[in-house]
């Protein structure tokens, strides 16, 4: 089978939706089923298997910054390779973004899959809400990563959706060496913006002892005031944007990762990536959490935005041995359970079922 995945968002920019679409697609690869993958990019192509469809455009979306590509020179490029690779089956990741996954649905020259990953809300939703419907009627099948995401498509568009949860890529973090640290080390890993809860952390670090290192990587709309508010803190180490291989070997480094998220998780990704890099995690009780997370178990959530809260469980973490080997045992359980070659298995059922089924209606 011919696989080709579309992504709307930039697979040169950090994003939990292009991280799931790169690895999804080594891993259908691998299991023998040739996989392309189409998307804006900002630079060199990430993978050999990607197509890129031009540079993105960053727009406000979701309470973040989406790295889009809605112009027409994109959406021509996208209708030439679709045309040219011939995909028995086209797997569209948040299918009604602005651009590619959204001209796939107009142009429908495949099967196809649509697997929507946003909660919270969403303006087009709300604005246009006959369009996106008919829109959303175009996809043969439907997928959401979380009940909220799941919930939130259903409200806004109708329709019944397979709940598969998102995957993580076990083997780069058995192979990777840490970058080990001296003394007790919390890392944090996002985008600068008000609903990762940056600042609540960097609030919290202040009730820490004065050996606890904060690694922080990534970057975004407030990391110039953020940087400018903690200047005094010499325990802060501003990472900025990080490499696959640079997350994989911190996350394996550090105690503890933490995310502080006030609002708009639908999965919490990033925790499985901590869980598989051997690390404990300490996070806020977000409904997107905890579909990965389960409270005391695999990690210690806490209340979004309670700085004092999110201090004590990581003092906790810091302290006590015993607390945070126990996390790191059962989140590294947690973590294979949610391996990104049981998702492909998963999703390779799907694309045959939608094939099978859409050849049929053909033939008739």
């Amino acid at each position: 089978m011919r696989i080709g995945i579309i992504c709307p968002y930039s697979l040169t920019v950090p994003g939990g939706v292009q991280m799931q679409v790169l690895g999804l697609a080594r891993a259908l690869s691998r299991s023998g089923h040739p996989t392309r993958v189409l998307g804006p990019c900002d630079g060199p192509p990430p993978d050999p298997n990607v197509t890129p469809l031009g540079n993105s455009l960053p727009t406000i979306a979701n309470g973040s910054i989406a790295p889009v590509a809605p112009d027409p020179s994109c959406q021509l490029r996208a209708i030439r390779a679709m045309r040219d690779e011939s995909f028995d089956v086209i797997h569209l990741h948040e299918p009604l973004a602005p651009g590619p996954t959204m001209t796939a649905l107009l142009v429908r020259p495949a099967p196809l899959i649509g697997t929507f990953h946003a909660a919270g809300g969403s303006l087009a939703y709300d604005l246009l809400p006959r369009a996106t419907r008919f829109l959303a009627g175009r996809l043969d099948l439907r997928v959401a990563v979380s009940p909220d995401a799941r919930d939130m498509a259903r409200d806004a568009l109708g329709g019944s959706y397979d709940l598969l949860y998102n995957g993580v890529e076990l083997a780069p973090y058995a192979a990777a060496e840490p970058v080990s640290a001296s003394v007790p080390t919390i890392l944090f890993i996002g985008r600068h913006e008000p609903r990762k809860g940056l600042g609540v952390l960097l609030e919290a670090l202040r009730l820490l002892p004065l050996d606890v290192r904060l690694q922080i990587a990534g970057s975004g709309s407030e990391t110039a005031e953020l940087r400018a508010r903690s200047a005094s803190d010499a325990r802060i180490e501003w990472l900025g944007t990080v490499t696959d291989s640079e997350k994989i070997a911190r996350l394996k480094g550090a105690d503890v990762f933490c995310a502080p998220s006030l609002r708009g998780e639908s999965f919490g990704v990033v925790l499985l990536e901590a869980m598989a890099a051997g690390t404990a995690v300490v996070a806020s009780d977000l409904p997107g959490y905890r579909n990965v997370a389960r409270p005391g178990h695999d990690a210690l959530l806490v209340p979004p935005g309670d700085s004092g809260a999110l201090a004590a469980a990581l003092r906790r973490v810091l302290s006590e041995p015993g607390e945070s080997s126990s996390l790191v045992a059962e989140g590294h359980r947690r973590a294979e359970t949610f391996s990104m070659s049981g998702l492909a298995d998963q999703y390779l059922q799907r694309y045959e079922r939608i094939a099978v089924s859409t050849s049929r209606l053909s033939a008739r």
